[in-house]
């Protein structure tokens, strides 16, 4: 599983060590941040660029069944 993000996704401020468990705006450090990422994603800024292979998303998925992860 890769690291937890160290800092603001869009601003860049450092996050709290533990704001992936505790906060709700994780991996932003505000509500304005949550909103700038959206607003990018609706804009169509960010995309998704890797094939959507069938047989890895059902791996994938498998894989997080087993380890009790939502979907």
């Amino acid at each position: 599983m890769p690291a937890s993000p160290t800092t603001c996704a869009i601003c860049g401020k450092p996050l709290e060590p533990e704001a992936a468990s505790k906060s709700p705006l994780y991996p932003f450090c505000s509500q304005r941040c949550r909103q700038v990422d959206l607003l990018r994603w609706c804009k169509g800024e960010y995309a998704v660029v890797n094939d959507m292979d069938p047989e890895a998303l059902i791996e994938l998925e498998e894989a997080r069944a087993r380890r009790g992860e939502p979907e």
